[in-house]
């Protein structure tokens, strides 16, 4: 599960899909509507505010703007609580350069001209949900987010 801090607009199609996809299942874990996924490091941030299920609705809703943008029709219908009025949740500057570097490497396998058209762009801008402050990586992130990456098309992992 990957649920980004930065902007939905540095997505690719397919991170955004899979962004879409697995914050609804975020979703379905918050709710207590699923046994799947519970102890998920990245739901922390959103189990640390008032209401959970609101802020992963903001989130979603976000998500499902950048696709409305993009010209994609995700169904605002899946998402709980829209529109709930949330406070921001802090992410650090560390946080979001170690997932920029992460989707950075997704998207140079999978997707490079949209790598190109973000190559400016030194520390992406956060998702709305999220308000920017200084700090190291979060204690919940991978210790090698690298890890992720899936082998390019037509290889495969000597790991398994």
């Amino acid at each position: 599960m990957r649920i980004w801090s930065l902007h939905p607009a540095y997505l690719d199609r397919q991170g955004l899909v899979a962004c879409w996809r697995e914050t609804l299942l975020a979703q379905a874990v918050l709710a207590d509507e699923t046994k799947g996924y519970r102890q998920h490091p990245q739901l922390e941030r959103f189990r640390a505010v008032t209401d959970p299920v609101a802020a992963v609705g903001t989130y979603l809703g976000g998500i499902a703007d950048e696709a409305d943008a993009r010209g994609y029709r995700f169904d605002r219908t899946r998402i709980r609580q829209p529109g709930s009025a949330v406070p921001t949740i802090p992410v650090t500057t560390g946080q979001l350069a170690r997932e920029w570097e992460h989707l950075r490497a997704k998207l140079a396998q999978r997707s490079p001209e949209v790598l190109v058209r973000h190559q400016a762009v030194a520390l992406p801008h956060a998702h709305p949900l999220f308000v920017v402050v200084p700090g190291p990586v979060a204690t919940w992130e991978r210790a090698d987010p690298a890890a992720e990456v899936s082998p390019p098309r037509g290889t495969t992992d000597p790991s398994g």
